[in-house]
């Protein structure tokens, strides 16, 4: 039985119905969140790409000589490219995401625009143990986690994940971008846009299922629900029963009532001192951090 497979029976059987994001980017799902990006209501991409744009020659600067470097959840590769051009000098770049032909497609046209930078695609679940291209000799390994994809874990979850990263990135360095706590009107607004693509992304978890898994379940059953839970510092993101729905997967059945829900997401939100202090119990430690003007979020350096 694939993990999907596991999660989704877990998650549908369990008492909080509750099921990693992970599990959204599909090829259909990694598209549709493209799409989230190039929203208005969707703050933390264009302010992450102008704090990429503005200190992206100090960024290659501190990786050094002969680095590799490592995106994690990599996706469209749209974030690298800005660290890609001011860093010649990079050893390798190697791309992890779980979603291969995403990834392998947009790889064709890093290809071509850098053809003498060794490109090492990885298919994987970057959460779990992996193996990546051989370490540069005489260079270190920088990790890049950009969109605040960190949020996406709980505490105790950015924890475990945080120390896989520093055990893997010994000597080197990560690149982090976390969003920060800000007004819940504006968070609302990001995860619940006008023309409903953050919805189709959300629904697009149970196609991915029936695609992949063939679950069976009412296609017209289930809507998008998303808020900010102040006491936890997070948003939520839900599927909720129109009406007495029953899904069939794998030939078991899962009743849920209206008044339940499954939970796809969580993406939690920070101060910059309380990610900081999350990081060095990883054990990093963190050294620079750049915020834009309003202060919506962050990029920061840890050493590992």
């Amino acid at each position: 039985m694939s993990s999907f497979a596991e999660d989704l029976h877990a998650a549908l059987a369990g008492p909080d119905h509750s099921i990693s994001p992970k599990y959204f980017y599909d090829a259909q799902g990694s598209s549709l969140f493209e799409r989230i990006c190039e929203l208005p209501e969707y703050y933390p991409t264009r302010t992450e790409l102008a704090l990429l744009d503005q200190h992206a020659p100090e960024f290659a600067a501190r990786m050094g000589q002969s680095a590799q470097l490592i995106e994690y959840g990599a996706g469209a590769l749209v974030k690298v490219r800005r660290l890609l051009a001011h860093a010649p000098q990079l050893h390798s770049f190697a791309p992890v995401d779980i979603s291969g032909p995403h990834l392998l497609a947009a790889c064709e046209s890093l290809w071509r625009e850098y053809p003498h930078l060794r490109i090492t695609p990885v298919i994987a679940d970057f959460t779990r143990a992996h193996r990546l291209p051989e370490a540069p000799e005489g260079g270190r390994r920088i990790g890049f986690f950009p969109g605040s994809s960190i949020g996406n874990f709980d505490p105790q979850e950015a924890l475990t994940f945080l120390k896989l990263l520093r055990t893997e990135l010994d000597g080197g360095a990560l690149l982090i971008g976390v969003d920060l706590i800000k007004d819940p009107a504006l968070l609302h607004a990001a995860y619940n846009d006008a023309q409903g693509v953050t919805a189709r992304f959300n629904l697009n978890l149970l196609r991915h299922a029936q695609r992949e898994l063939g679950l069976e379940y009412d296609a017209q059953g289930f809507d998008h629900y998303a808020f900010y839970e102040p006491r936890r510092q997070r948003i939520e993101m839900h599927l909720l029963p129109r009406g007495p729905q029953m899904l069939q997967l794998q030939g078991r059945r899962y009743p849920l009532v209206p008044g339940q829900s499954l939970h796809t997401e969580s993406s939690y939100k920070y101060s910059v001192e309380t990610f900081q202090q999350l990081a060095r119990e990883a054990g990093f430690v963190p050294q620079t951090v750049w915020t834009d003007d309003a202060k919506w979020f962050s990029l920061h350096w840890l050493a590992a």
